[in-house]
């Protein structure tokens, strides 16, 4: 390359390790800003992998719990892969007042050998029982909605992860589940992902729906500038 041609591609980064920085509740810069809006009824957080979304919804989720009355937070994946990512996890110990557990009859993103049909009826279980968090992959929450009523919902939190997997088409049966239980129920309704557009022209929330979401968004630019230089 000659000496005198302009590197258009070359980018600085402050690197001044905001991203990895930790408050006395244990929260990392996305995570505090989602935790900021922990009273909001709907929140949306668009924000680039390895920012740390899995661990803001414990805290959110906790905090929901203890604090705001709700009985039941039902988390729901793309995969059962990415179940892996809400493990149990120590939280006291950076200070935050609780810790992650998910009770292993209540994951059902486990490699226990369940059949769709026994997962949907470990879903019924649960909405029907005393415990708290609830573990499962979209299909699994698509087909419990088949036979669970919209009010069942009601002081509940649904937490949808890679939440561009739903969408306002009349064949997204994710989409429709999330439209009818905001409609029909007081859930609460956190969603997270990492681009908030998909691959066609379809939008992921109709505008109605949309509007009724409190968001946060932490860019690649502020995750790539908060890496310390060590």
């Amino acid at each position: 390359m000659n000496e005198n041609t302009l590197n258009i591609v070359n980018v600085e980064y402050d690197k001044d390790g905001s991203s990895t920085t930790t408050d006395s509740y244990g929260m990392r810069e996305m995570q505090k800003r989602a935790f900021a809006k922990r009273n909001s009824q709907h929140l949306l957080i668009k924000a680039p992998p390895a920012s740390g979304k899995s661990r803001a919804l414990m805290f959110l989720a906790l905090d929901k719990l203890a604090n705001q009355g709700k009985k039941k937070v039902i988390i729901a994946v793309p995969e059962r892969s990415i179940g892996a990512s809400f493990a149990d996890t120590d939280l006291t110990q950076h200070g935050f007042f609780a810790d992650w557990h998910i009770d292993s009859r209540n994951n059902l993103t486990n490699e226990d050998g369940l059949d769709e049909l026994s997962k949907v009826a470990a879903f019924m279980r649960f909405m029907d029982g005393d415990d708290q968090i609830l573990l499962c992959t979209h299909a699994t929450l698509r087909f419990a909605f088949e036979n669970v009523t919209v009010d069942k919902f009601s002081d509940c939190v649904l937490a949808i992860d890679e939440f561009h997997h739903a969408s306002t088409s009349e064949t997204s049966r994710l989409g429709e589940l999330l439209h009818n239980v905001m409609r029909g129920s007081n859930v609460q309704i956190i969603a997270m992902t990492g681009s908030y557009f998909r691959g066609d022209a379809v939008p992921i929330l109709t505008a109605e729906d949309e509007a009724d979401f409190d968001k946060v968004t932490y860019t690649y630019y502020e995750q790539l500038n908060g890496y310390s230089c060590s």
